[in-house]
Parts: C-alpha cells; sequence; structure tokens
C-alpha cells in the first residue's frame, strides 16, 4: 500500500509532530509513505516511517535529489514544480492532509478528482474530507477505507 501525506514545507511544531506520529503509524503497517520530499510535514513523516523500518519516496519538485529531505529513501526528481503535485496524488492508494496552505489545498483537490480517500488532521474544511484528530485515528481510518474500497467521492 502507498499512502501520500501532504502539508505545508514548513509548519510549527505541533503540526510536525503530528506529522512524525502519521508516517511512524504508517511504517508499522508496513505502507510506502509518498511525499513530496521537502521540509515541514514531509520530512517529519518521513522521518516517522523510517524509524519504524518503512520506506519513504519524495517525490521533489526540482532535478535535484540534493534537495530531499535526509529520511528520504527513493527520491524521484521532477523538475515540475507543485505540478509534482499530481504525481504524488496519483501515486499514492489514500492521503492524510496534516495542515497546509495552497500546495496542500491542491493536492486535496487532485485526491477528490481522482476519487482517493483523504484523511485531514487539522486541514482544511472541505467536502470529502474525513477528519481525524489523532495520528493513529487517520491511518486507522483511512487503511480501513482502502482494503474495503469505500471511496464515496471523485470521478467527475
Amino acid at each position: 500500500m502507498q499512502i501520500g501525506v501532504i502539508g505545508g514545507s514548513q509548519c510549527d511544531s505541533n503540526i510536525a509532530e503530528i506529522a512524525y506520529h502519521v508516517g511512524r503509524e504508517i511504517g508499522k503497517r508496513g505502507a510506502v509513505l509518498i511525499c513530496g520530499g521537502l521540509g515541514g510535514v514531509m520530512e517529519s513523516a518521513a522521518r516517522g516511517v523510517v524509524e519504524e523500518g518503512g520506506i519513504a519516496v519524495g517525490i521533489i519538485p526540482t532535478y535535484s535529489k540534493g534537495d530531499a529531505n535526509k529520511f528520504i529513501e527513493i527520491a524521484i526528481t521532477t523538475g515540475l514544480g507543485h505540478a509534482r503535485n499530481v504525481i504524488i496524488v496519483s501515486s499514492s492508494d489514500g492521503l492524510i492532509a496534516i495542515g497546509g496552505e495552497y500546495g496542500t489545498l491542491s493536492e486535496i483537490a487532485f485526491a477528490l478528482k481522482m476519487g482517493k480517500p483523504i484523511v485531514g488532521i487539522k486541514t482544511w474544511d472541505i467536502p470529502g474530507i474525513i477528519k481525524a484528530e489523532t495520528a493513529r485515528e487517520a491511518v486507522e481510518v483511512l487503511f480501513r477505507i482502502i482494503k474495503k474500497g469505500d471511496i464515496k467521492y471523485g470521478g467527475s
């Protein structure tokens, strides 16, 4: 299973802590983390997944693997800037949005359009996002939806 974690490249310590625990929960379940590969939420989630023995894949907006954070094990360079958000979403079976700004909003929109389940913690309040309060709850809900194939949004 490939789980996308999306959120800001800069975030406060509370959001970073949530992202770290989301990454740990993903790693405990043996899933692969897909993210944008930079700092903030992406780095915290990658750190969590790697510490649990999981794999962190970064879809990098530049042509340089060196731009990836130090926890990214597989860096896919694109040179696409924010357009790489489509690749993050399309490569994920489901996504967890944590905080975030307009880049995260674009990923949420792509996820809903593609019919991908998306769980949110302290993020945009948009119909179609399943709200969660904790990292564990977010990951449990997302895994349950993916396993059941119970996707209710998107595709139009």
